[in-house]
């Protein structure tokens, strides 16, 4: 695999540990300002958000800016944004900082998905993509755990501080890995980019990823009480747990990444419907400690080996255009994981105890297997017949030798 994989896999690592890292700050944020938790956790809220708008926009604004060139200007930013969380003398501009951050974070992972798509041979796009996300994952096994650690030993203002270090790296890394690579034949414009979104296929694509990665996010969102009730971990002990599931997460993610090469729409039914199954089961196991122990990792594997067959589907059904609805898609995930967590709140709200959002998650994810089932029954009825010349498209891998 090319060099300029690790660059992006850098960025994405300090992308993953922002994102995640201020959950376990909170406490000390909020001591700190003078604040309430559930105050310090508009930190978390205003990032999800800034990713669902940044996503978009600043890929809008970028498309007829060199994929290079942007990339590294996203990097700046998201150093930006972390030097000024970690500067910052209010909790308004902490939050600043956090949302400033965060606009980069859909940006980055569309267009560096389809710059990794381009670096590669054709058969091997999903393994390129899947190898930028593991800086995401293993954000999550390394990085988050060790910058809350950092932030409860030294101060959350060193750990931001460390994060936009971070950045700086992978900064330097794009800058001297990521070949420039020539415009895609046709030019690109933000009308070609949003003519995309009219194919069905693409708006199928993106509600598989709305629906089937959030299930997780249903389970996991809520995994603190649900370890410490039903379980009956101690609160110590979720740490690990957590650890468990960023295993998971990485491995499954190279995991899809390898299989969707092979075979994209079956790498998606098989891995679609066994974390259906294991979301429901955990409703179940989160009962028993071992049960629990043994079934966080899996969420975590069959979780993110949806994700790059989900990234590449997108890529495939926009081949002429790929980089608007790549960055989108992102938001997608995004959005997926704040209904899931609004869904599941409101069956715990409802009485019906700390397990019932692996149900939601459950429901969530059965359904995007059903819109995968549906998006491939269309596919193949539009395809031409044998000894008749169809005009309908083949999916292509991203664009070929791309980039604005």
């Amino acid at each position: 695999m090319p060099l300029a994989l690790l660059a992006l896999a850098i960025g994405a690592f300090g992308i993953g540990t922002t994102e995640f890292v201020a959950t376990g700050l909170l406490p000390q944020v909020a001591a700190g300002f003078h604040l309430s938790i559930p105050t310090a956790g508009f930190l978390v809220t205003g990032y999800a958000l800034g990713v669902v708008v940044g996503a978009p926009l600043l890929t809008a604004l970028g498309t007829r800016i060199p994929r290079k060139r942007m990339l590294m200007l996203l990097m700046g930013l998201f150093v930006l944004g972390n030097a000024l969380s970690s500067a910052a003398p209010s909790f308004g501009l902490l939050l600043a900082g956090r949302v400033l951050a965060s606009l980069a974070h859909g940006a980055f992972f569309g267009i560096g998905s389809v710059v990794a798509a381009e670096l590669v041979e054709p058969r091997r796009r999903a393994g390129a993509i899947a190898l930028m996300f593991t800086g995401l994952t293993v954000a999550n096994v390394v990085g988050v755990p060790l910058g809350t650690l950092v932030g409860q030993q030294y101060g959350w203002r060193v750990t931001f501080a460390a994060v936009a270090g971070i950045g700086l790296v992978g900064l330097a890394g794009v800058a001297a890995l990521v070949p420039e690579l020539p415009r895609p034949t046709g030019g690109g414009s933000l009308r070609r980019e949003l003519a995309a979104f009219r194919d069905v296929q693409v708006t199928l694509a993106m509600a598989m990823t709305v629906l089937g990665f959030g299930g997780v996010f249903a389970a996991i969102t809520y995994l603190m009480p649900m370890m410490t009730g039903p379980a009956g971990f101690p609160g110590s002990a979720v740490g690990w747990l957590l650890a468990l599931f960023g295993v998971g997460m990485v491995a499954g993610n190279l995991v899809g990444g390898r299989f969707a090469d092979r075979a994209l729409m079956p790498m998606l039914h098989v891995s679609l419907g066994a974390l259906a199954l294991t979301l429901a089961l955990f409703t179940f196991t989160a009962h028993s400690q071992l049960g629990a122990a043994i079934t966080i990792p899996l969420l975590g594997a069959f979780g993110f080996a949806t994700v790059p067959p989900l990234q590449k589907r997108v890529l495939d059904q926009t081949a002429d255009a790929p980089t608007l609805a790549s960055a989108v898609n992102i938001g997608a995930f995004n959005l997926g994981n704040a209904l899931a967590a609004w869904l599941g709140g409101l069956v715990i709200s409802a009485g019906l105890g700390y397990t019932a959002p692996s149900w939601v998650g459950a429901l969530m994810t059965g359904s995007a297997l059903l819109l995968a089932v549906l998006s491939g029954a269309l596919e193949r009825r539009s395809a031409p017949r044998p000894g008749t010349t169809g005009t309908a498209r083949t999916p292509e891998p991203a664009v070929t030798g791309a980039a604005r």
